[in-house]
C-alpha cells in the first residue's frame, strides 16, 4: 500500500480522530508509546514515529541524569544569557557532539517497536542564539579561531548561520546512520525522514535549519514540507501594503519545498493543517485559510503525497470560536465534512496526468540557505516570532517582513506568471535543476554563493537560451564578509557578470549565447515600496521575457488541471474575479453542489471535479471506499471515516436508485449525481446500491 496520505498524533486512539489514511505518524517516545503504536496497528495502519530532534522532553540529560553532568551549557543561548524555551524545561538545544549521543540513545527504543518509518522533525537554531559556551566550543573547533558575538558585525552573523547550519546537519546525519546501520543489522530497513518548514518561512521567522544539506545525507529518505496557514499567513508588503497574503505565501512555500527532494528518488509530503498553532481564531476563518493552502500546495502538480494534518485531536475534539461570538463551540458538522472531504481526495491525485497551459513563461527567483545567515544588520532589532504574536506589534517588523525577498517574486506573481522559488545550491548538484524554467531572478543584496561554481552553472543555462534577470545595487554589508570573491571582486555580482561575459554595469539587456541577461542596480526591498515600483519590476522581467521569445501574459488566474480536478486561485491583488464555466462538483463545499457557472472573486480558491471528464463512480467522498464490488445493477462497498462525522458520499449515477441500504439518499437527476448521507464510523458503514 502507498503511503500517500497520512497524520501525526501524540493522542491515544480514539475514533474521532480516526481519519483512515495510509499511515500515522505516532507521536513522541515515553512510557505510552508501545501501547499507542499497538492500538493505531490494530486500527489498521502503518506505523511511523514522529520526535523533535531540537527540542523535547530532553530534562534527563538537561539535569545530569543521563551522563552525571548538567548540560544547560547547551541550551540555545540569546545574548543575555537566557534560554530559548520551547515550554518549561524545554529549551531548544546546540546539537553538540554529547547531545547527539545522548539522542542515539534515547531514540534506540524505536528500533523495537516495528515502525516503518521515523520522522525526526524541525532541525532549528534561532538566528537570535550563539551565546551559550557549548556554543563558544563550537565555534573555536569549527573556526579554528575564538568565538565572536554574533550580532557584533555582518561577518559574525554570517559565520554563526554557517556554523549552526553545520551543527544541525551533523546531528541529523550521525543518528540517522547510527540507528539505521542497526536496525539493518537486525534485519530492518528502517527509514528516515525530517519534517522541516520551508526555507522561506525559516528565513522569514530568523531561524536557521539544514534545508539543502539535508540532500546529502545519505540515510534521510525525504522530507515533509511543514507549510500552514500558520507559516503562510505571516504578513508581507506589496505595493506598499502591509498585509497577511495566506494563499500567495503558501504557493511560494509550497514551491521551494519541493526542492529539498526534486531530482531525487526520495519521498516528500506536503503538510496540511486545518486549525494552525493558534488557538484564538475562529472555525470560519481556520477553515477559510486551510482552502487558501490547499489550493497553493495542489497547484504544485509534481507532488502527490500528503499529511492531512497534525493532531487531529485538536481539530475533531477542541472547541474554538465562531464568528460574532465569545463562546467555543466543537467543530461544526459542516466543518467536519469540508475537511474530510478533502482529505480524502488527496489520495486520489497520484498518477493523475497533469495539464498547465505550456506556452507560458515559467518563473523562478533563485533563493539560498545562506539568506538564513543574513537575518540581522548593525541597528536592527531581532525580534522573535513564531506564528503566535501579532506579527504588525512585533519588535523587529521590519526585518519580519523579508521584503527583498517579497520585492522580486510578488510582483511577477501578482501578474499571474507562474513564479516559484528555486533552492540555488541545487544548481551544481542536480543535473536540469533549471530544465523546466525560462526565466530566473536572483539578487545577492540578501544572500550570497557559496562558490563560483555557480556562476558557472547560472552562464551554462543562459547561454542555453535561458533569461537571467540580476537585481542589486551593492548596498548589503554582508558583501564585505570573508568569502572567495573577498579582495578580488567588491561583490560576487561582478563576478557572475564576468563568467556571463558581459558588462554588468550596463542597464540593457544583453545577448550571452542563446539567452539573455539584464542587470539592474536597484534594491530588491524597493519593489515592494509601491504600485508604481513594482510595475517598474514586472517591466524589466516583460522586456526580458519577451526578448528571450515568451509572451508575458498578465492574468488574475493561477489554475492546473490533474486528471478530471480543475484547481485555481484568483489573486487577492487582482483587479477583478474570473468565472469558471462547465459542470463541476464543488470539493470546497461540504454539501458537494453541482456548479455549471462560478464567480470567483479576488482571493477566491476553488478545487472541482469535472464531471464530463472520466466514468469513476466515486466523484468524491468524506470517508474512505474499500472493498468496492459492482454487479449489473448492484454497487456495494464500505465507507471508513471518524466516528459520527456527518459523512457525504457522491457517486456517478445516471438513474436514481431503486434502494440504498446503510445511508439516506438524494439523487440529481440533470448532472446524474447521487448523494449518500451517513453518521461516520472507523469500521466503515456498509453500504449496498441497487437500481
Amino acid at each position: 500500500m502507498a503511503e500517500l496520505t497520512g497524520f501525526q498524533e501524540q493522542a491515544p486512539y480514539d475514533e474521532r480522530i480516526d481519519l483512515r489514511t495510509d499511515f500515522v505518524m505516532v507521536y513522541g517516545l515515553n512510557d505510552t508509546t508501545a501501547e499507542r503504536i499497538e492500538r493505531w496497528r490494530r486500527a489498521g495502519y502503518r506505523i511511523h514515529l514522529m520526535t523533535g530532534i531540537s527540542w523535547g522532553t530532553y530534562q534527563d540529560y538537561l539535569y545530569g541524569d543521563w551522563d552525571g553532568e548538567q548540560h544547560w551549557d547547551d541550551a540555545q543561548t540569546v545574548a543575555d544569557g537566557s534560554p530559548i524555551l520551547h515550554g518549561k524545561d524545554i529549551p531548544y538545544m546546540v546539537p553538540t557532539v554529547s547531545f547527539t549521543d545522548y539522542l542515539v540513545q534515547k531514540l534506540r527504543p524505536i528500533l523495537e517497536l516495528g515502525v516503518e518509518g521515523v520522522h525526526l522533525e524541525e532541525p532549528e537554531f534561532w538566528a537570535r542564539a550563539g551565546y551559550s559556551p557549548a556554543f563558544r566550543r563550537e565555534w573555536q573547533a569549527y573556526f579554528g579561531e575564538p568565538w565572536q558575538d554574533p550580532h557584533s558585525s555582518p561577518e559574525a552573523h554570517f559565520r554563526s548561520g554557517q556554523l549552526k547550519q553545520h551543527l544541525l546537519t551533523r546531528s541529523l546525519d550521525r543518528v540517522t546512520t547510527v540507528l539505521r546501520d542497526e536496525a539493518l543489522r537486525a534485519g530492518h530497513d528502517l527509514r528516515f525522514y525530517v519534517p522541516t518548514h520551508s526555507l522561506l518561512n525559516y528565513t522569514q521567522w530568523q531561524i536557521i535549519s539544514p534545508e539543502s544539506k539535508l540532500r546529502d545525507l545519505v540515510s534521510v529518505h525525504g522530507a515533509i514540507a511543514q507549510v500552514w496557514t500558520g507559516t503562510s499567513r505571516t504578513p508581507n508588503i506589496y505595493a506598499g501594503r502591509h498585509a497577511e497574503r495566506t494563499f500567495e505565501t503558501a504557493y511560494l512555500e509550497y514551491g521551494i519545498a519541493q526542492d529539498l527532494t526534486r531530482g531525487t528518488d526520495r519521498t516528500l509530503w506536503f503538510l496540511h493543517d486545518p486549525i494552525e498553532d493558534q488557538p484564538d481564531r475562529t472555525w470560519q476563518d481556520y477553515l477559510a485559510n486551510y482552502h487558501r493552502t490547499l489550493v497553493a500546495s495542489l497547484l504544485h502538480p509534481d507532488v502527490t503525497r500528503f499529511e492531512v494534518a497534525p493532531w487531529p485531536h485538536r481539530i475533531f475534539t477542541r472547541p474554538y470560536l465562531s464568528e460574532g461570538s465569545t463562546e467555543r463551540i466543537g467543530i461544526p458538522p459542516a466543518t467536519a465534512t469540508s475537511y474530510l472531504i478533502t482529505m480524502n481526495a488527496l489520495r486520489d491525485l497520484d498518477g493523475r496526468g497533469v495539464y498547465q497551459q505550456p506556452d507560458l513563461p515559467h518563473f523562478g527567483v533563485l533563493l539560498s540557505d545562506t539568506a538564513m545567515f543574513q537575518r540581522w544588520r548593525p541597528g536592527e532589532a531581532m525580534g522573535h516570532y513564531d506564528g503566535l504574536q501579532d506579527a504588525l506589534a512585533v519588535e523587529g517588523r521590519e526585518l519580519l517582513n523579508f521584503s527583498d525577498f517579497y520585492g522580486l517574486a510578488l510582483p511577477p506573481l501578482f501578474a499571474g506568471q507562474q513564479v516559484r522559488p528555486v533552492q540555488l545550491e541545487n544548481l551544481i548538484t542536480t543535473p536540469g535543476a533549471l530544465d523546466d524554467l525560462d526565466v530566473l531572478i536572483l539578487s545577492y543584496e540578501f544572500q550570497k554563493p557559496l562558490t563560483p561554481a555557480l556562476h558557472y552553472a547560472l552562464a551554462a543555462w543562459v547561454s542555453q537560451g535561458g533569461a537571467l534577470l540580476y537585481v542589486g545595487d551593492g548596498s548589503d554589508p554582508y558583501h564585505r564578509i570573508r568569502q572567495w570573491w573577498t579582495g578580488r571582486y567588491p561583490d560576487p555580482a561582478v563576478h557572475l557578470a564576468e563568467a556571463l561575459g558581459i558588462q554588468g554595469d550596463s542597464a540593457g539587456i544583453q545577448a550571452v549565447g542563446a539567452g539573455h541577461v539584464r542587470f539592474v542596480a536597484a534594491s530588491p526591498a524597493d519593489f515592494t515600496s509601491s504600485p508604481e515600483r513594482a510595475a517598474e519590476l514586472c517591466d524589466h522581467l516583460e522586456r526580458l521575457t519577451e526578448a528571450a521569445g515568451h509572451d508575458w501574459t498578465p492574468s488574475p488566474w493561477l489554475s492546473v488541471r490533474r486528471g478530471p480536478y480543475l484547481i485555481g486561485a484568483v489573486l487577492s491583488e487582482a483587479e477583478h474575479g474570473v468565472t469558471v464555466s462547465g459542470r463541476y462538483l464543488d470539493l470546497l463545499d461540504p454539501d458537494l453542489p453541482v456548479i455549471t457557472n462560478r464567480d470567483l472573486d479576488p482571493g477566491d480558491v476553488v478545487w472541482l471535479r469535472d464531471l464530463d471528464q472520466g466514468d469513476e463512480l466515486v466523484l468524491a467522498a468524506a470517508g474512505r471506499i474499500r472493498d468496492l464490488e459492482r454487479a449489473a445493477d448492484t454497487v456495494s462497498f464500505r465507507c471508513e471515516a471518524p466516528r459520527d462525522v456527518a459523512v457525504i458520499i457522491a457517486l456517478r449515477s445516471v438513474r436514481p436508485p431503486r434502494q440504498v441500504v446503510g445511508a439516506e439518499w438524494e439523487h440529481e437527476p440533470a448532472p446524474g449525481v447521487l448523494r449518500l448521507r451517513h453518521p461516520g464510523s472507523p469500521a466503515g458503514t456498509a453500504i449496498t446500491i441497487s437500481w
